[in-house]
C-alpha cells in the first residue's frame, strides 16, 4: 500500500527498515584493541536501544530500527572475531604491526595493520585485507613489494617494522 493512503498517526509509528550492514567474507582477524572496541560499540548500542525502548511511544522509531540493525551487525562481528596474537616481530609484518614504508617518490609513510572494523585510513589504521594491507603482510625490512591499487600498481619499500605498543 502506498504511504499516501496511510493515516499520518499510523505513518509516524512505522519506520523504514534500513538496509542490513553486510559482513565481509574475509576472516574477521582483530587485534586485542579491535575486539575491545567492538565490545564497547555493542555496549553503546545496547544502552541506546534501552533508552529508546524506555521512551515507549515517544521513541524515534527509525532510530530504534537502525540501532537494532547495528546491534545485529556488531554482535555478529564479535562472534566471528579471531583475535590475533600481539605483533611482536620487527622482522616480519603482522596484523598489529606498525610499518614504515617508502613510496616510489621516496616519501615515507607509517601505518598500522588492523582488522576491518578498526581501520581508519586517515589515522594510519589500515585493514589487513585491503590492497595495501595485503602488500605489507608478511614483508620484511628492505623488501620491495607491489601495492596493487585502482590508480595503478606502485612499488613500495619496507623501511621499518615496530611491534604493537
Amino acid at each position: 500500500m502506498s504511504r499516501a493512503f496511510v493515516n499520518e498517526d499510523q505513518a509516524s509509528d512505522q519506520a523504514d527498515q534500513p538496509v542490513e550492514r553486510q559482513i565481509s567474507e574475509q576472516p574477521n582477524y582483530v587485534t586485542a584493541r579491535g575486539l575491545t572496541l567492538l565490545h564497547e560499540r555493542v555496549a553503546e548500542l545496547n544502552t541506546l536501544r534501552s533508552e529508546l525502548l524506555a521512551q515507549g511511544e515517544q521513541a524515534d522509531k527509525q532510530r530504534l530500527v537502525e540501532t537494532e540493525r547495528d546491534l545485529r551487525y556488531f554482535n555478529a562481528k564479535v562472534q566471528s572475531a579471531l583475535v590475533v596474537a600481539p605483533a611482536v616481530s620487527r622482522d616480519k609484518v603482522q596484523i598489529g604491526s606498525h610499518v614504515t614504508f617508502a613510496d616510489e617518490s621516496g616519501q615515507h609513510h607509517q601505518v598500522q595493520l588492523v582488522g576491518e572494523d578498526q581501520a581508519y585510513a586517515a589515522s594510519g589504521l589500515i585493514n589487513w585485507g585491503s590492497p595495501l594491507g595485503r602488500a605489507l603482510l608478511g614483508a620484511e625490512p628492505g623488501d620491495e613489494v607491489v601495492w596493487r591499487r585502482p590508480a595503478g600498481d606502485q612499488s613500495i619499500e619496507i623501511i621499518a617494522i615496530e611491534p604493537e605498543a
